[in-house]
């Protein structure tokens, strides 16, 4: 069989390129390769099943990688605008939250998957599914794209298989990134992003499904990686919420163990607090500490912050001594937690590095070693924040593979 353009991984990116292939020229054969028996199963999961599709907040800053830089010309040439375009023409309406991510309408991710499935089937591509790329070869006019169960020639090649985040079940299972990398590609070292932290169980077990509202702070001998705001879940495993997946994408890139430090009372300055807990322990001074921080903290929340303290909770509250107001206001401003490790590759929502951008083109996505080779969306060394960055990152990088190959580029 021969195609103009073979598609490798019917994930969000393959899918996309795929469509605006056949979208600038219907003159052009393109075929969608995936191993698993339906397109899109990853991108049905994203956004807790709503697809968080894009950003009202497209910048720089929050993009990942040796170079992060690369993706600058496609961010800023296929925009949100863009993505909104390109999918309202495909019947997807969006709608954004307070805080700009962008949802379709129907909040269902399925329903995107089968826009762009439909989109396929009126352009006549062709999809071919349990269809796993075991080899990738050059040929006189292109490339030879071996599979299990079929082999195929083209004159392109749109690699969009992305790595290893959410594991076989979801079709990630960096097949292609290892051939690559056998092949002379250098790549970057792949860590799961956008994932729950583990700490010592006996920390966190007392409070599993409480959350607060605290400054995350990621920290890795005595430096401050990062900083974020927002809502905190305690997990029996340890800890999960949307400022832990932000932060969680250096832990396994540091030599040593991490910590996270919650302030759990951002509004207050750590003297503040002292103020407020020495008036409360004269106020209340006939409780005991069990009941201390009622109406002031969460009750089990409360309560681990003054056993984490050393007191006991059996303890009446005017026992406290001079100085406690200050230990205690301390831990709450500063309540530290040892990293162990992430959940892993199959709970994480994108893999940090892959192939390194420095073997391709930023302004076409091309290979700088293999003409007419095209590398999208996650299994480069680019990777973003949570809150629809990654798919947003998907959408620009292959609309840009798609018309490079359109405008002669090859």
């Amino acid at each position: 069989m021969f195609y103009d353009v073979a598609v490798i991984g019917g994930g969000a990116a393959g899918l996309c390129a795929a469509i605006r292939c056949r979208q600038n020229n219907p003159d052009l054969t393109v075929a969608v390769l995936e191993q698993l028996p339906r397109v899109g199963k990853k991108l049905i999961t994203t956004g807790n099943g709503r697809c968080n599709i894009t950003n009202k907040e497209i910048k720089l800053s929050r993009y990942h990688g040796e170079d992060s830089s690369f993706c600058k010309f496609a961010l800023e040439k296929y925009t949100n605008i863009t993505t909104q375009s390109f999918f309202k023409k495909l019947g997807i309406i969006f709608t954004y939250d307070e805080t700009g991510r962008a949802y379709p309408y129907s909040l269902q991710a399925s329903s995107v998957v089968d826009a762009l499935r439909f989109a396929l089937d009126e352009l006549k591509a062709d999809i071919f599914t349990e269809t796993k790329v075991h080899d990738i070869t050059k040929n006189k006019n292109g490339y030879t794209v071996s599979a299990e169960n079929l082999t195929l020639n083209c004159h392109f090649v749109i690699v969009a298989t992305g790595l290893f985040s959410g594991g076989e079940k979801l079709g990630s299972s960096g097949s292609v990134f290892r051939l690559l990398k056998q092949k002379g590609y250098k790549t970057v070292k792949a860590t799961p992003a956008i994932v729950q932290l583990k700490t010592d169980p006996n920390c966190v077990k007392s409070l599993k499904g409480m959350k607060v509202n605290a400054n995350a702070t990621l920290i890795n001998s005595g430096k401050v990686l990062r900083r974020e705001y927002g809502e905190v879940l305690f997990c029996d495993y340890g800890l999960s919420g949307p400022p832990i997946l932000q932060l969680s994408r250096e832990v396994e890139r540091c030599a040593t163990k991490s910590q996270i430090s919650l302030d759990i009372m951002p509004e207050y300055t750590e003297n503040q607090l002292a103020e407020l807990i020495t008036q409360r322990v004269k106020d209340l001074k006939r409780r005991t500490l069990e009941e201390f921080f009622t109406g002031m903290l969460n009750k089990r929340v409360g309560q681990s912050v003054l056993k984490e303290c050393g007191f006991t909770l059996s303890q009446a509250v005017s026992t406290l001594k001079d100085g406690d107001a200050q230990k205690i206001a301390k831990k709450i401003k500063d309540w530290r937690f040892t990293i162990n490790a992430t959940t892993g590759f199959i709970n994480s929502q994108v893999t940090a590095g892959g192939l390194s951008t420095d073997c391709f083109d930023r302004y076409t996505m091309m290979s700088k070693k293999d003409k007419n080779l095209f590398a999208v969306g996650e299994i480069l060394d680019i990777d973003g924040d949570c809150g629809g960055f990654n798919l947003q990152w998907a959408w620009s990088s292959a609309l840009c593979a798609a018309d490079s190959i359109d405008n002669g580029i090859g």
